[in-house]
C-alpha cells in the first residue's frame, strides 16, 4: 500500500504526534514531559467511513481517503478546497493512503475516479464535507485552566454552526464548570475518550492548541501569537473570532462573605507572567482596604517559584489559597466587586465569571487576552515577546526574558508597570 501525503506538508494518520505547548505543564523537564500522556486522543490508523468500492475516507486530523490496491487500472483521486475553490491536491494511484497536508478545518471535496485497463474513465466516489448530524471531536489538551476557556466558546459555536454532534474532549478539573451550561455538548475527559474508543469512530477531529514550531501551518491556518490565545481556536475550527465568554454552570451561587470585597491571583506559571513591581501589590491592597475592600487572594498556591525565586502572597491579602474546586473560585469571582491579576487562568475565569478584571501584563500584547477596559499594560518599556512570532517561548526556564534575560532591564515590561498605573484603573471600578 502506498501512502501518499499532499504537497505542503507529509501528514501521518497518528493524532499522537500532534504537539501543543499547551498540553506540557510549564516549567516540567523533557524526560517529565515524555513520560506524560500524549497531549491529544489518537484517531483511527485508517479512515472509518465507507465510500464504497472498498474506499474508505474521514476527515480526522485532515482529510484521509484510502484507496485499494489493484492489479489492473488506476485510480485518480481529486481533493479540493469548496470554499476557495482550489484543487488541493491530484494523484493517480494503483492503491494508496492519502492524508491532507492541513489539519485545521477545510471544507474539503474529494472524488475519486475509477481509470480501468482501457483508459475508460467512471466517477466512483464522490464527498463534500458537511458536518451536520456527524459526530465530531474537538480535543483541548489538559492543564490549562485559561487555555480552555478560552477555547471553549469556539466549540460550542462549531456545533451550532455546523449542525454537529460534538464531543469535547478536556481536563476532568474544567469539565464541572462547564457541563451544565452546555447540554448539547458531549463533554468528557480524554481517559474516558481512550477507554470509549469514541475518537475511532468520528466524521471530523479537530486539535487545538498553542503550536510554536508549525512553521508550515499544518495545524492553524495563522501563528496563534499573531491572532491571540483565544481566537487561535476559532481559526483552526473555522467560525469567526468574535470573542465570547464561556458559560459556567455553579451549583452554589451565593455570596461568599457579606462585605464588599476584591479577588487578587499574583502567582504565575514562570516569573514574565508575575507582576514584577516590588511594592504594586502592597501599594494597591493598602488603597483597596483604605477603600473598605476585603482583598481576597484565590491562588492555588500561596506560595510558589524555582530555584532561588519564589513569589509570596502579598500582605494584608487573606489567604483563600489551596487545591480547591474552579467552582469555589468561580464563587467568589462570581460577587467580587473586581479581579485584579495578570494573564492567568483565574483572570479567564473571572471574565468568564462576569466580573470586571483588571489585567495587568507587559509580557503579552492586550490582543492576546479577552477585551477589557481595565487592561494594564506600559508601552514605554519592552514588551509583548510572548506574542512575538520570532521568540520561541521556553517552557523548562523559569526566569525566560528573551530579550533582556540576566541584564538589568530582565522583567521591565511588569517591573515598570507602577502601583499607580494600576490604582487608577481600579479606581474605575471601585472609584476614586
Amino acid at each position: 500500500m502506498t501512502v501518499i501525503e499532499t504537497a505542503e506538508q507529509g501528514l501521518s494518520g497518528k493524532g499522537e504526534e500532534i504537539s501543543s505547548a499547551a498540553a506540557a505543564p510549564q516549567g516540567a523537564k523533557p524526560e517529565e514531559k515524555a513520560k506524560a500522556p500524549p497531549a491529544y486522543v489518537a484517531p483511527a490508523e485508517k479512515p472509518v467511513l465507507d465510500g464504497g468500492n472498498g474506499i474508505f475516507y474521514d476527515f480526522n486530523c485532515g482529510a484521509r481517503i484510502l484507496l485499494p490496491q489493484r492489479q489492473e487500472g488506476k485510480w485518480r483521486v481529486t481533493l479540493r478546497d469548496l470554499d476557495t475553490a482550489n484543487i488541493l491536491f491530484q494523484n493517480e494511484n494503483t492503491g494508496a493512503f492519502i492524508s491532507s497536508a492541513k489539519r485545521y478545518y477545510v471544507r474539503f471535496g474529494v472524488e475519486v475516479v475509477d481509470i480501468n485497463a482501457a483508459g475508460e474513465e467512471t466517477l466512483v466516489f464522490q464527498h463534500e464535507y458537511n458536518a451536520r448530524d456527524q459526530e465530531v471531536i474537538i480535543q483541548l489538551p489538559v492543564g490549562t485552566l485559561g487555555d480552555t476557556l478560552a477555547w471553549f466558546p469556539y466549540v460550542a459555536r462549531f456545533a451550532e454552526e455546523r449542525g454537529a454532534r460534538v464531543t469535547c474532549l478536556l481536563s476532568g478539573l474544567i469539565l464541572p464548570l462547564l457541563k451544565d451550561a452546555y447540554p448539547t455538548l458531549r463533554l468528557i475527559t480524554p481517559e474516558d475518550a481512550r477507554k470509549e474508543g469514541v475518537c475511532s469512530k468520528a466524521y471530523a477531529t479537530y486539535c487545538i492548541g498553542l503550536f510554536f514550531d508549525d512553521a508550515e501551518c499544518v495545524q492553524q491556518p495563522t501563528d496563534f501569537r499573531f491572532v491571540g490565545l483565544h481566537r487561535t481556536a476559532a481559526y483552526i475550527l473555522g467560525v469567526s473570532p468574535e470573542e465570547e465568554a464561556p458559560c459556567l454552570a455553579l451549583q452554589d451561587e451565593s455570596r461568599p462573605i457579606p462585605e464588599p470585597y476584591v479577588c487578587i491571583a499574583v502567582q504565575a506559571s514562570t516569573q514574565c507572567k508575575y507582576w514584577n513591581n516590588p511594592t504594586g501589590w502592597h501599594e494597591v491592597i493598602s488603597f483597596l482596604k483604605g477603600k473598605g475592600y476585603r482583598v481576597i487572594c484565590i491562588d492555588q498556591k500561596p506560595v510558589h517559584g524555582a530555584g532561588i525565586v519564589w513569589n509570596h502572597i502579598p500582605h494584608g491579602a487573606e489567604d483563600q489559597t489551596g487545591n480547591r474546586p474552579l467552582a469555589e473560585r468561580a464563587r467568589w469571582l462570581r460577587h467580587a466587586a473586581a479581579f485584579i491579576g495578570t494573564s492567568s487562568g483565574l483572570a479567564w475565569l473571572a471574565w468568564a465569571a462576569g466580573t470586571k478584571v483588571v489585567l495587568v501584563s507587559g509580557f503579552t500584547h492586550p490582543t492576546n487576552e479577552f477585551s477589557t477596559p481595565y487592561r494594564v499594560i506600559n508601552w514605554h518599556t519592552c514588551n509583548s515577546c510572548w506574542n512575538d512570532v520570532q521568540v520561541r517561548f521556553d517552557h523548562h526556564n523559569f526566569l525566560w526574558c528573551p530579550r533582556h534575560e540576566n541584564t538589568p532591564r530582565q522583567f521591565e515590561c511588569s517591573r515598570l508597570i507602577t502601583g499607580v498605573q494600576v490604582i487608577n484603573e481600579v479606581k474605575k471600578i471601585v472609584g476614586a
